[in-house]
């Protein structure tokens, strides 16, 4: 890991009581961003030894600020001050892919669309989107054969018809929906391109095209969906309406949808894996599960039977904690404050590691083990502050859609566990690539079989 000599960002201002904020920029333009990807645990643990809790070094071109622990975690995501702005931070990763989406809005602006959105996430239609998911999980795991398989694409392919028919709510030809998942594919992998500029052929330029092609899907089916309506998430946006008669654009509903789904498909996929990953080389809990899910008996699950899944709970939870599907956090300082005593000047690019900090031995002793039961009620002292675990971020910004992602999570895995075992090599331990959002370099391949009755 290339090392120079420390550096202040900025000098805190005179008699401000704070200190500067102190790195180095590391390698030239990529500046720590292969080492972030190959392995952020070492390399922000490397920092916070050597900088402390709040350092920076050059990403792509651009200082970064990491700040890491809790306790900073929490001064911004409650952002008290509103000094951290969202948008122009994701925006330097994801802006010309997912341009205004949620994530990507601030202060009053931000608030206004959620509270509209909000329309999209009534319970009434969580039941109707759980009922879609229930049927294509078992749909789709009913067709996986006993024998190995590699459970990324197949779990991707079930994100994709989930979110297709949930969220979207089209009947489409199965070529038209792979030619959507390849959209979002090249979209997400686009966000961490090293060359920056539409090249031909690289990543930046495949993300552009690729956001180009998924614009030009939902423009075109808006009008059927503002005429017909539907119980899907498309539908909520096109018919949703303020008490003075306020409604989305047909672009806001675009880019709605486009950020919408992207973090239903990607988020979805990784936890699903990491869950499998865990339980695959922890059978006992895996048998565990499995006799909660028999003991509900035949059907789908509803939201309250899904909630009384204690083991695959905090099989979840651990596995959020383990593998945090959106591993960091990009804020932009959008005037000078403060971190922990140290000075943030206006327009520092921000990160909060939400990886990092899920493995922080501080807050987590032994981090690497995997042990649900860390999250049982009996051991809640052991979770020493409420940032320790934020897999979903924090304050405004929090996901709105985290709700329905644990309840898709649970009701995937609760069929499989009736209907498939799995497991992996004793010896065997995966690898993630953190490239993009973190998937396992070799896709975690399985056997698959009958459960023993």
């Amino acid at each position: 890991m290339t090392r120079s000599e420390p550096r202040l960002l900025a000098p805190a201002p005179e008699g401000s009581g704070l200190s500067g904020v102190q790195g180095d920029p590391g390698p030239p333009y990529v500046g720590y961003a292969l080492a972030m990807m190959r392995d952020p645990v070492r390399l922000h643990r490397d920092r916070m030894e050597r900088y402390g809790p709040v350092s920076w070094g050059n990403f792509l071109g651009r200082p970064l600020v990491t700040v890491q622990g809790p306790e900073a975690a929490e001064v911004v995501l409650t952002n008290q001050d509103r000094a951290f702005a969202s948008g122009p931070a994701w925006d330097f990763f994801i802006g010309p892919f997912f341009d205004r989406g949620l994530m990507l809005l601030d202060f009053e602006e931000h608030l206004a669309h959620r509270r509209l959105m909000q329309q999209a996430f009534t319970r009434e239609r969580m039941v109707a989107y759980l009922d879609r998911v229930h049927d294509i999980a078992e749909r789709g795991i009913g067709s996986w054969q006993p024998g190995r398989h590699t459970l990324l694409p197949l779990f991707r392919r079930l994100a994709t018809d989930m979110a297709i028919s949930a969220f979207v709510g089209l009947e489409l030809g199965s070529g038209e929906i792979r030619r959507v998942e390849r959209a979002f594919t090249e979209a997400v992998r686009a966000g961490l391109a090293v060359v920056r500029v539409p090249v031909p052929g690289l990543r930046w330029s495949r993300g552009l095209k690729a956001r180009r092609q998924l614009v030009d899907f939902f423009i075109r089916h808006i009008p059927q969906k503002r005429a017909n309506g539907g119980d899907d998430l498309f539908a909520a946006l096109c018919t949703a309406e303020t008490e003075d008669g306020q409604r989305f654009s047909d672009t806001e509903i675009a880019n709605h949808m486009i950020f919408m789904l992207m973090a239903a498909h990607d988020t979805s996929t990784i936890t699903l894996m990491t869950m499998a990953y865990h339980l695959a080389r922890h059978p006992a809990w895996q048998e565990r599960c499995r006799a909660e899910s028999l003991a509900l008996g035949p059907g789908a699950a509803t939201t309250a039977e899904l909630d009384s899944l204690r083991s695959m709970d905090l099989v979840m939870r651990e596995s959020l904690r383990l593998c945090a599907p959106v591993p960091l956090l990009p804020r932009v300082a959008v005037r000078d404050t403060a971190v922990l005593g140290y000075h943030i000047p206006a327009g520092s690019l921000v990160s909060l590691t939400i990886h990092t900090n899920h493995h922080m031995p501080e807050h987590w002793p032994d981090p690497e083990r995997f042990d649900p039961e860390r999250f049982a009620p009996e051991r809640q002292s052991e979770i020493t502050h409420p940032y320790s675990w934020f897999p979903f971020g924090g304050g405004i910004h929090t996901c709105m859609g985290r709700h329905f992602s644990g309840f898709q999570a649970k009701a995937v895995m609760h069929c499989l566990l009736r209907s498939r075992a799995w497991s992996v090599p004793g010896d065997y331990t995966w690898t993630l690539d953190f490239s993009t959002l973190p998937v396992p370099r070799d896709g975690l391949p399985v056997t698959l079989s009958a459960p023993a009755d």
